[in-house]
């Protein structure tokens, strides 16, 4: 979902993910252990600077988890899912603060 949706983005945004999403453009993930090779010093602390800054994020999808939308089997009609997980992301927002409504 994440790469068929990542074109609709600039192409100098950059993410960031886990060891799922290597090789992926402009994604910043964390150095792999190699069979038989032990990770240096530099890349433990560049693993643990991204793991530290990508705690947030997973804390927001066990937020979205919590709704159920995104961890179980979606029965609907497809373009019904992209109303409910809008909605559901929308509150989410709404929760951490990070969503201002108007006037």
């Amino acid at each position: 979902m994440f790469r068929k949706s990542q074109e609709k983005f600039d192409k100098s945004q950059t993410f960031s993910g886990d060891k799922a999403y290597q090789g992926g453009e402009n994604i910043t993930t964390p150095h792999k252990r190699k069979p038989k090779q032990e990770l240096t010093q530099q890349q433990k602390d560049e693993n643990k600077a991204l793991s530290s800054n990508r705690i947030f994020i997973e804390h927001l999808i066990r937020l979205l988890k919590i709704f159920r939308i995104a961890s179980q089997r979606f029965r609907l009609r497809i373009n019904t899912y992209e109303r409910i997980i809008l909605t559901v992301c929308g509150l989410v927002r709404l929760r951490i603060g990070s969503l201002v409504l108007p006037n």
